[in-house]
């Protein structure tokens, strides 16, 4: 425990006093400055004896002690003096406080119980105070105020401790709040909030943060090649810096097919997928995709019945649709080497077998699929991950739902059966430990929807995979449409505005107070305003969240914003 609080509030004014209220249905405070000085969502500590309550202010409202007074307007009719002291008196205003967190701050410093009390703890008869759920209430008239930075510090974390990162700004006095990136990281984690919100910056600072303090290894499936190399705002045309501009030595940078480029730069190598590589599971993802039938699971066994698990989409794509010969009677026949002919031989319908060969064509001629890449990218991927590098996976032109869903499950699958025997190795055979690895999944209701998830790699991480070391960022303007066990299992949740109450339900499932934060969530400003929720945080609370702009770079990496010396370059590009 920190002795921040009690030095720099020691003179901070009360704003108003407790006068009723509970632990189900808040506290409520009776303000003593005007209302104008403190609104929803401000972070308050109320003094009781030994003990801090603290609390998030979710509504305020008006009342009079007679009726009549709120109706009528005294302001005219009365002198000032007497309006005033009608305003402060008669004519009141009331916050409704959600009490989150209690902490023992023990007896008045410098006395001799405060003394004794810090002995007890030296000597380990009781334990550190720390920040505990809230159990009980401050009495009546126990005095409340607006927290100040030792009050952010004590539930958040001071700044400048390793691997606090300030994630944003208190919105009345505009104290940093930071988030535990060591414990972000433990939990699969969501950012959220509508279109047009700033989702995508405010993931780059989450994933700069990662970056810089080695939090974990950062895997992102840049869908719309936002995160990599140097982009133009929509909306105001000025220049966003990618994570690779940043952190050259840390970020590679991946193509998805040969010869790709992004956005004119080339990337650090190109990404190609084998056909062995390509499992039955892999197309059964793409079940909605493809508009597949019932009977696929049933051609898929058998091809893989009859090829092996490494060559049945080989042997499959090379067949021939439709191919016919005829004998000597003129009678027709399925070619040896068509879909038909294999189809009466595996005893499988052959309706059924040339129907999913007709919808796997589009899976057939994805460039990037091969059947003898130029390098193992994807162990390439890999390896680079399990070094401690940072891959984004650009997806180039190659920007179809198809696209996505094919190769991003398939990697996943792969770093999951990776980042597993190293966990048990590391656990039965005492070898190194697994490096964290952090997924980010933007459109995350296309892969964890009620119909998907089952079926993708990426639920069973965001169910299981978090005692292997490997979670999930997912970034998406729609919740509701994530599967709900999958939300449940979200750590931290980072939400901006959103304007539909099925989305703001979905984000705040399983919270305790969430019909209190519903309005608070409802009525965030639309762009660097944020609601920091869940797991990773002791108590949720808006914030401003901080700019992706030059002045956040000066104060991550140092007053150069990260320029490198001329020897460094050359040293970097082999001179």
């Amino acid at each position: 425990m920190t002795d921040n609080f009690e030095l720099e509030n020691e003179d901070q004014k009360p704003v108003g006093y407790i006068v009723g209220g509970g632990l189900r249905e808040s506290l409520r405070v009776r303000l003593t400055i005007p209302a104008q000085e403190v609104q929803e969502g401000a972070f308050l500590v109320t003094e009781s004896g030994d003990w801090l309550f603290y609390g998030l202010v979710t509504d305020l409202q008006l009342g009079a002690t007679d009726p009549r007074f709120a109706d009528e307007q005294s302001e005219d009719r009365l002198p000032p003096q007497l309006s005033r002291l009608l305003h402060g008196q008669t004519l009141y205003t009331n916050l409704e406080m959600l009490p989150a967190l209690m902490l023992e701050r023990g007896p008045e410093p410098d006395t001799p119980e405060y003394k004794q009390w810090i002995a007890r703890i030296d000597a380990g008869l009781e334990d550190q105070p720390r920040p505990l759920p809230v159990k009980t209430v401050p009495p009546h008239h126990a005095n409340v105020r607006l927290a100040g930075p030792g009050d952010i510090a004590e539930i958040f974390g001071e700044v400048d401790k390793k691997g606090n990162f300030v994630i944003g700004y208190t919105r009345e006095q505009g104290h940093p709040v930071v988030i535990d990136l060591e414990k972000f990281v433990q939990r699969s984690s969501g950012v959220f909030g509508a279109t047009g919100t700033g989702k995508s910056f405010l993931t780059r600072i989450v994933l700069a943060g990662l970056i810089h303090y080695d939090a974990a290894s950062v895997l992102v499936f840049d869908m719309h090649n936002e995160y990599g190399f140097d982009d133009t705002a929509s909306d105001t045309g000025q220049r966003v810096i990618g994570l690779e501009t940043k952190f050259r030595h840390k970020v590679r940078v991946v193509g998805l097919g040969a010869g790709a480029q992004i956005r004119g730069f080339p990337p650090a190598f190109n990404l190609e997928i084998a056909m062995k590589d390509i499992q039955p599971e892999d197309i059964e993802l793409l079940t909605r995709e493809l508009n597949l039938k019932e009977t696929t699971p049933t051609t898929l066994e058998a091809l893989v019945a009859t090829f092996g698990r490494d060559n049945w989409f080989k042997e499959f794509r090379n067949m021939k649709l439709g191919a016919m010969m005829t004998d000597d009677e003129g009678k027709k026949f399925p070619a040896p080497d068509s879909v038909a002919a294999w189809a009466d031989e595996a005893g499988v319908n052959r309706m059924a077998a040339e129907g999913l060969h007709s919808k796997l064509g589009r899976v057939f001629r994805l460039p990037y699929v091969v059947e003898k890449p130029a390098a193992d990218s994807v162990g390439e991927v890999i390896k680079a991950l399990e070094a401690g590098q940072h891959i984004v996976l650009s997806f180039g032109q190659h920007e179809s739902d198809l696209d996505y869903l094919l190769v991003s499950n398939l990697l996943t699958r792969r770093i999951r059966a990776a980042w597993e025997e190293t966990t048990n190795n590391f656990r039965s055979k005492g070898t190194q430990e697994p490096r964290p690895l952090v997924i980010v999944v933007e459109e995350a209701h296309k892969l964890l929807n009620r119909a998907m998830a089952t079926q993708t790699t990426f639920s069973t991480i965001a169910r299981e995979l978090r005692k292997y070391y490997v979670t999930l960022l997912i970034i998406d303007q729609r919740p509701s449409q994530i599967y709900d066990e999958v939300m449940s299992q979200l750590g931290t949740r980072i939400s901006g505005w959103l304007g539909d109450d099925d989305d703001i339900r979905a984000v705040l499932s399983g919270l305790a107070g969430r019909d209190a934060l519903r309005g608070m969530l409802a009525r965030l400003q639309p762009k660097e305003e944020v609601l920091l929720l869940g797991w990773g945080v002791p108590m949720p609370l808006p914030v401003h969240s901080r700019r992706y702009d030059d002045q956040f770079w000066k104060e991550l990496l140092g007053e150069d914003g990260g320029r490198k010396d001329e020897d460094q370059l050359k040293r970097e590009l082999g001179f």
